[in-house]
């Protein structure tokens, strides 16, 4: 009779340790979901300026971004084309409610690695980071503009080595190929 009051009792006690976790689990920040915008498989054509990454050239790529970790982060996987061959990358975004900004850090295939933040403002999206080329620190900066449909996203981007001079680093237009996933 012990046995069976003990095997109750511990199958009630996990069931309510359950139904705790469930309730007090954490949720991601709601404004997380202003990133939703950019989730689903996108195209893209980008010129890129002669500068301190290199010559002038033109790429072509694609990407897809999802939703990861409970929600709590958001996942970019790309693969780029261009005169120097294929190139892929991943990024991770996330909101940090303290800035107010999207973290991000990006990892390409090359060896390249960029860490930045995303401002949004309306239909803006301003991405301030930086890159190490050669052991030397580049700020990059990039504007990006999203079309009222949301299936249009046109970007700017400069560099600068020193934080005060910017000059032109890339032009880019995506175009969303499949739009998110209803929920």
């Amino acid at each position: 009779m012990k046995r069976i009051a003990f095997a109750v009792s511990l199958v009630l006690l996990v069931f309510a340790i359950s139904i705790w976790a469930q309730t007090t689990a954490p949720k991601p920040d709601p404004e997380i979901k202003t990133f939703d915008v950019f989730l689903g498989h996108w195209t893209y054509t980008a010129e890129y300026k002669a500068g301190p990454l290199g010559p002038a050239s033109k790429a072509t790529g694609d990407l897809t971004i999802k939703k990861i970790l409970g929600g709590f982060f958001f996942q970019t996987q790309a693969t780029e084309k261009g005169p120097m061959g294929e190139t892929q990358f991943m990024e991770i975004v996330g909101y940090d409610p303290a800035n107010k900004k999207f973290s991000s850090n990006e990892f390409h295939s090359d060896g390249i690695m960029f860490s930045g933040t995303y401002a949004v403002n309306g239909n803006i999206w301003t991405y301030m980071g930086k890159i190490t080329v050669e052991g030397k620190p580049i700020m990059v900066k990039n504007v990006m503009t999203l079309a009222a449909d949301m299936m249009i996203l046109e970007a700017k981007g400069e560099i600068s080595t020193d934080g005060n001079t910017w000059v032109p680093w890339v032009e880019a237009k995506y175009t969303k190929t499949t739009p998110a996933p209803e929920k």
